[in-house]
């Protein structure tokens, strides 16, 4: 019976593996591998949100994606189309020139001149926007500048074309069977602003359509984000949007103009 007491008591006592003083052991080794998951995960989380921050300031001042919402740029551009745009395009020596494929805030031009979105979400859908995950604004517009300050542009001479500053323009980025224009017009574009159209001519709501509007149409070159420089998505249609020579005869404006012709 001693020893079978005895056997009892030593059974009961604590162990290095049950007792407290076990269980502490245990815990302790639990304790660096906790603090060490949670490190990592605030780790991961900071560096997400860092990364976040670079691509969004990059995004904003430098290079934009752009989600090309319509098919007014066909057939260089198409409806899903994600574009590059070139923020540092253009400075206070060197703006927009003739054939350059722009994107630009059409906010009292195109469109009216303070949209009235929900303020928190046109921060959301501005972010969205800005990484190319969304349309754009609804005051964003891509077009090819065929007019900039100073220049006559005509539409059309007897074999359907475009003239600037007296000079016929050979559109061949033009729609497959669109024409320059279906409607006459007749314009001097004013300094510091561009006379902008789209490549599918038939299906662009551009400057033609807003010769009644406040600007006449005209876009301020300060309204200008970019110019367009890569498209990046699909993989498939990759490519460089190089400028075009359509413009290479057109003779310089005396600069002089500053209103409809």
């Amino acid at each position: 019976m001693d020893t079978e007491a005895q056997h009892t008591e030593r059974d009961r006592s604590p162990g290095p593996a049950t007792g407290p003083t076990g269980e502490g052991s245990r815990s302790v080794r639990r304790s660096p591998s906790g603090r060490s998951a949670r490190m990592s995960l605030r780790t991961a989380a900071l560096a997400g949100a860092a990364c976040t921050a670079v691509v969004l300031l990059f995004s904003r001042f430098v290079l934009q994606p752009f989600l090309i919402p319509s098919g007014s740029m066909e057939p260089a551009l198409r409806e899903g189309d994600r574009i590059l745009v070139n923020k540092l395009a253009y400075d206070e020596d060197s703006g927009p020139a003739r054939g350059d494929v722009v994107v630009f805030d059409g906010a009292g031009s195109f469109a009216p001149p303070e949209p009235t979105d929900n303020p928190v979400s046109s921060v959301v859908r501005e972010g969205l926007a800005t990484l190319g995950l969304a349309e754009p604004a609804d005051t964003d517009f891509v077009k090819r500048v065929v007019g900039t300050g100073g220049d006559r542009v005509v539409c059309c001479d007897r074999q359907g074309r475009i003239e600037v500053n007296g000079a016929a323009v050979d559109e061949s980025y033009l729609y497959p069977g669109d024409t320059a224009s279906e409607a006459d017009f007749d314009i001097v574009v004013p300094e510091g602003r561009l006379w902008v159209m789209g490549d599918h001519r038939s299906s662009s709501r551009d400057s033609r359509d807003h010769l009644g509007s406040p600007g006449g149409g005209m876009v301020p070159v300060d309204r200008v984000i970019g110019r367009a420089e890569w498209i990046g998505w699909p993989a498939g249609r990759w490519t460089s949007l190089g400028g075009t020579d359509a413009f290479r005869h057109v003779p310089e404006s005396d600069r002089s103009g500053g209103g409809h012709g």
